[in-house]
């Protein structure tokens, strides 16, 4: 197949800093739309239903995040898998990559459907739902749940893209969800008055239409795509199933550990009252746009760095990691600045109930002191999951999810009694748990010592 044919990218040559920025553009816009149209549904639902529903959505989007990071986790074993294969020249085992990464993210999405629909009383029980929200945030979980497969589904067909260094189509599936979803956010929950129900029917339609969009669009173009989708393809390849699983396993713990610290996070908020709840809800999702976007660098890291980890290109690699700390930084730079002078603004914008609200303030105090650690994170993150270094990852993942962010907040909000500060502190600071050692095991060099993960293909 000639390189004019084929969607992938080689970036074992080339200016690496200009490859990076309009490689990591195109990500950092599909991330920007992607929490877009999850921020529609707070925004519109704020306006429409106010706090007890703003409440609800943040809250089972905290839930539907745990079960779709799971399967994110297993996509991306799936984009290094992809990306030191074209790296070390095995353009050929694309097609049995492909099709088990494929299979396997559809037989996981069922199973966790399965659970979130079963257990989802239990699940609002435990996070201590505040009683004005409860039944909106079931019909969330409940709508939303069943449309996993969906989100799943997208969510792998971008992994693979991206370990093929395509950012551009991405982008093109992820635009027609959020124009689908707001169209139909204002028509469910505004026009026709379903309220928070109808918030969640938009966002799993968009995510639908998004994901068969993108099935046709690949499978025209098979060829170049490096998967024919023919049914014996999608048959589990026992040596790339235990790859997945081996790199995948770790990282769904390591975003199954985030999330779940969220959930804590949460309880322990939830039971300060709904003000405190629809606040910190508000909060974290002008966080998540933040960080997403920000995100998107790192998803242009890791293919490049594995491309030339597999080519035997350790300098390059490295040169990729410190561009993405520049270019993150630079950007860290840009949102702390205008988080402090707009940022009450943004919070007004999902509720007319946050004029006013000084937890708003607060919660901008609190959280600024998280985002240099983000901008760390951006390049020795992508580092080490470009390197198949899933345990390290997990590890970390560990220490920021589990022992500090439930431990920080709990100290802070609780021991110390700083209340919603202390939280939203705690909450914060727990990324410096990654980022810090992240850092050292990239600058101390004994990840050379490492197996490289293409030998296995």
């Amino acid at each position: 197949m000639t390189k004019a044919k084929t969607l992938s990218k080689d970036f074992t040559v080339g200016n690496i800093a200009k490859q990076m920025l309009w490689f990591a553009i195109p990500f950092m816009l599909s991330n920007a739309l992607q929490v877009f149209y999850s921020t529609i549904d707070m925004m519109i639902v704020g306006k429409y239903v106010g706090n007890p529903g703003l409440s609800a959505v943040g809250q089972s989007s905290q839930i539907l995040n745990f079960a779709t990071m799971i399967c994110f986790g297993f996509s991306n074993a799936g984009q290094v898998l992809v990306s030191q294969a074209l790296g070390a020249g095995k353009r050929k085992e694309l097609n049995r990559i492909i099709g088990t990464l494929f299979s396997l993210i559809a037989i996981l999405a069922v199973a966790l459907t399965l659970v979130i629909l079963g257990a989802r009383t239990w699940i609002m029980d435990v996070m201590n739902i505040p009683v004005e929200s409860y039944d909106y945030a079931m019909d969330y979980l409940a709508i939303c749940g069943a449309g996993l497969f969906f989100t799943a589904g997208y969510n792998m067909v971008s992994a693979v893209l991206r370990g093929m260094g395509d950012s551009k189509r991405p982008f093109l599936f992820i635009g027609i969800a959020s124009a689908i979803n707001l169209v139909l956010d204002i028509l469910f929950t505004g026009i026709l008055g379903w309220e928070v129900a109808g918030a969640a029917w938009a966002t799993i339609i968009g995510q639908g239409v998004s994901f068969l969009f993108s099935l046709y669009y690949l499978y025209r173009r098979r060829e170049s795509f490096g998967f024919d989708f023919k049914p014996r393809s999608f048959a589990v390849s026992k040596q790339y199933a235990k790859l997945i699983f081996s790199l995948g396993t770790p990282m769904a713990i390591q975003s199954g550990c985030i999330n779940i610290s969220m959930l804590f996070v949460n309880s322990m908020i939830n039971n300060l009252g709904v003000v405190e709840s629809a606040t910190f809800g508000a909060g974290i999702r002008i966080d998540d746009i933040i960080n997403k976007i920000s995100q998107g660098i790192q998803f242009a890291a890791v293919p490049m760095i594995s491309q030339n980890i597999a080519a035997g290109k350790n300098e390059r690699s490295v040169k990729v990691v410190h561009w993405a700390w520049i270019y993150s930084g630079i950007f860290t730079v840009v949102c702390m600045t205008a988080y402090l002078l707009f940022g009450e603004s943004l919070f007004v914008a999902f509720s007319k109930d946050m004029v006013g609200n000084p937890l708003c303030k607060t919660f901008i105090s609190a959280i600024l002191w998280m985002f240099p650690a983000l901008a760390v994170m951006r390049g020795s993150s992508a580092f080490i999951q470009a390197i198949g270094n899933a345990k390290m990852s997990m590890v970390l993942a560990l220490m920021d999810g589990v022992v500090l962010r439930i431990g920080l907040s709990w100290l802070f909000g609780i021991y110390l009694n700083w209340g919603f500060y202390g939280f939203v502190l705690g909450y914060g600071l727990a990324a410096y748990g990654c980022a810090i050692p992240g850092m050292i095991y990239f600058l101390s060099g004994v990840w050379k010592k490492r197996k490289v993960l293409a030998e296995e293909l």
